[in-house]
């Protein structure tokens, strides 16, 4: 999810009554819920930022000591810092302030496994994908519902209403969790009775604004096939013209072998797609990802390329 989302989550938390277990909570919620994304960080020096994320800041081992980090940092800076004003508020608390950095991380890790980006939960041990494919990674829903909630908590001065907003996205989440799988079942039937086969590969992805409209990709070999699904009425559509991977074009192994930034990309695609386009001196040869393209002018939003001389 977005850094907004995420520091929504963790004031959201505060105010419904969490703030008041530890001096510094509110603070600890919110720099937890975003402390996975230290990873961005990549994007100035020289590691390939593409596949960086989402690893080891987000792995077992970040869940396991990011907490601890943030929960030691904020009790040394309340160690030395003395209060100010009346003494008002509850006392510093090393041990929910690690509590408090748990539910912060945890939560995080939970909401970037809800869309399609990905999320590799086991690494360093295990360098897999995981993906909820369930709620866009900019929910406006979300949004509203924990902003207005906080923001009736610090204007009423009661936690129901960040309480309720809590509730109100726990069941939104498990909701579209549940519509995700569904939709995802009905589209492998649909496109059995279509081709015949089932498909290698197959996405039910989370559309921004429409939580009951998905868009489909479908690994069919030496193509992608995509669409709209809907649930009302139920069913997909599928697009007039496939996608070709152009997989096995020989320049594309080339560009494999020559370019570091296309194999850093492929570590983070997940439907791969290649594009060759003959250039003066050469030939450019482009890898994007069906996720992140434009469905109506057929171009990735996120791509890697490379110039393959003639000899």
């Amino acid at each position: 999810m977005d850094n907004f989302c995420h520091t929504l989550v963790g004031a959201a938390c505060g105010e419904a009554g969490l703030k008041r277990r530890t001096r510094y909570g509110n603070a600890t919620l919110m720099i937890a819920a975003n402390l996975p994304d230290i990873d961005v960080l990549s994007f100035v020096t020289d590691t390939a930022p593409i596949s960086f994320r989402r690893g080891w800041t987000h792995g077992i081992l970040a869940q396991l000591l990011l907490p601890v980090a943030c929960a030691a940092v904020v009790y040394a800076i309340g160690r030395f810092r003395p209060r100010r004003g009346d003494g008002v508020g509850p006392p510093l608390h090393a041990g929910w302030l690690l509590v408090l950095s748990y539910v912060g991380v945890y939560s995080h890790v939970f909401l970037d496994f809800l869309n399609n980006y990905g999320v590799r939960l086991l690494s360093p041990f295990d360098w897999r994908w995981f993906y909820g494919d369930a709620v866009f990674i900019a929910d406006l829903w979300m949004w509203l519902a924990l902003g207005v909630g906080v923001w009736l908590t610090r204007r009423q001065r009661r936690w129901g209403p960040s309480r309720a907003a809590l509730a109100f996205v726990s069941c939104y989440i498990a909701a579209m969790l549940v519509s995700a799988q569904a939709a995802r079942a009905v589209v492998a039937d649909t496109w059995r009775e279509v081709s015949g086969t089932a498909p290698r590969a197959l996405m039910v992805g989370p559309l921004p604004f429409t939580p009951f409209t998905r868009v489909v990709i479908i690994d069919a070999g030496d193509r992608y096939e995509t669409g709209v699904f809907r649930w009302w009425p139920t069913g997909v559509g599928f697009d007039d013209e496939p996608i070709a991977k152009n997989a096995g074009h020989p320049l594309v192994k080339q560009a494999r072998a020559q370019d570091a930034q296309i194999r850093e990309f492929l570590v983070w695609a997940r439907f791969p797609f290649w594009t060759i386009t003959p250039e003066k001196g050469g030939t450019r040869v482009t890898v994007g990802d069906v996720r992140f393209m434009s469905r109506s002018i057929r171009r990735a939003n996120f791509q890697a390329s490379t110039l393959i001389r003639d000899p």
